[in-house]
């Protein structure tokens, strides 16, 4: 009997935990819908929403009667006072952020650094930030757990940062100090590898299921591969350094490295010194390549987006993906002239593995890190909303 009864909360434990991940992912939704896309029975979801309510998790709402014909079903949203924080450290700056159920963010900051940060500082610098955001912007809200987006190698099985050379983090723990410092749960994974499953729950990539996120960030050029829906993290979850590719680089003039890696080639710092930009994220970034004088600007982002558009090539032959994203200061470089490097890529790849191929820039923009490493911690409250871990 206890084994059965055992059986019957798990079941149902699953079941919350596929009822919160749909209004999560995909939106608010009737429960009529939910138990459309469920496939359990009305009674069974009204029991369901009933307890994600009782818990904070979710809140109903009579949708608009002038717009529906007959009874209408209530609608369940996830509660935007469920938040989840998202880091990304970089070696210009460290970006938090608190993302709600639902994916809104509920507060944002960008900190400038003017030294690379050791792991002990970034501790300080998001502590001290999130105790602020507690009694300020986040008063009543629910903190769940912290993600941290890190531009560098982070072993799958435990976080640990094996290698950040940016960063100059080399096998450090960044999750336990700051889970102390917090007294909240905290997941650490690749920054590439949280934007590329960013793009792919809630962004420009969410109709597909075999996808190529390329970022472009301070430290480098960071990858995450996606087939058949399912990220792929590599033996010790290492997969996806595209940066660390030598690019082929047909004209020697276009060459600013000797034997010089992806990221040596195709670099933020690069393009900041072509714009004369000493600081800024990558919409400052974007403006000021817009608006700087002379053909200096013009010839490096043309120079990148040749390179770029080569490396691009071969993950198509190697791949076939049906969409490829481009983050941080790559979707700058795209984003100059769309067509012409979307028919760059498609010129350099064969013509069968580029059929129905489709190229983006990443459509969360600037919080696509912080919206991945958010996901990352909000994965075990929407694995089991009554996890005792996260009350």
């Amino acid at each position: 009997m206890k084994e059965r009864a055992t059986a019957v909360e798990a079941v149902r434990r699953t079941n919350l935990g596929e009822v919160l991940r749909l209004v999560h992912r995909h939106g608010p939704r009737s429960r009529s819908l939910l138990t459309a896309e469920t496939g359990l029975n009305r009674s069974t979801v009204a029991d369901l929403v009933t307890a994600l309510a009782e818990r904070g998790l979710v809140s109903e709402q009579e949708p608009d009667a002038n717009k529906r014909v007959g009874r209408p079903s209530p609608v369940v949203t996830a509660s935007a006072d469920v938040v989840a924080i998202g880091v990304n450290p970089e070696v210009d700056a460290i970006e938090i952020g608190a993302v709600s159920l639902g994916g809104g963010l509920r507060a944002r900051a960008r900190i400038e650094l003017t030294d690379v940060p050791a792991v002990a500082d970034a501790v300080a610098t998001i502590a001290d930030l999130v105790t602020r955001w507690r009694s300020e912007e986040l008063v009543g809200c629910r903190i769940v757990g912290v993600g941290v987006a890190v531009p560098g190698l982070v072993r799958a099985s435990d976080g640990l940062v094996r290698l950040a050379p940016h960063l100059g983090w080399r096998d450090e723990d960044i999750a336990t100090p700051l889970a102390e410092a917090l007294g909240l749960p905290v997941t650490v994974d690749n920054d590439a590898s949280l934007g590329a499953r960013a793009e792919h729950l809630f962004g420009a990539a969410r109709e597909h299921t075999d996808v190529v996120y390329l970022n472009g960030g301070a430290s480098g050029i960071g990858g995450g591969v996606i087939l058949d829906g399912t990220l792929i993290r590599g033996a010790g979850g290492y997969a996806g350094e595209w940066g660390q590719t030598r690019p082929g680089i047909a004209n020697e003039a276009h060459r600013r490295t000797h034997d010089g890696v992806l990221e040596d080639e195709v670099n933020r710092a690069r393009l900041m010194a072509a714009a004369t930009l000493v600081a800024g994220d990558d919409d400052a970034l974007a403006a000021a390549l817009s608006g700087a004088p002379g053909p200096t600007a013009d010839e490096e982002v043309v120079r990148q987006r040749r390179v770029l558009a080569a490396t691009i090539s071969n993950a198509v032959n190697a791949l076939n993906p049906s969409m490829i994203v481009l983050g941080g200061f790559l979707g700058i470089l795209r984003d100059r002239d769309p067509e012409g490097f979307d028919a760059d890529v498609r010129e350099r790849s064969l013509a069968v593995a580029a059929e129905g191929l489709e190229i983006a820039s990443a459509a969360l923009g600037l919080d696509r890190l912080l919206i991945g490493a958010a996901e990352a911690a909000f994965a075990e409250l929407l694995a089991d909303p009554l996890s005792s871990r996260l009350q």
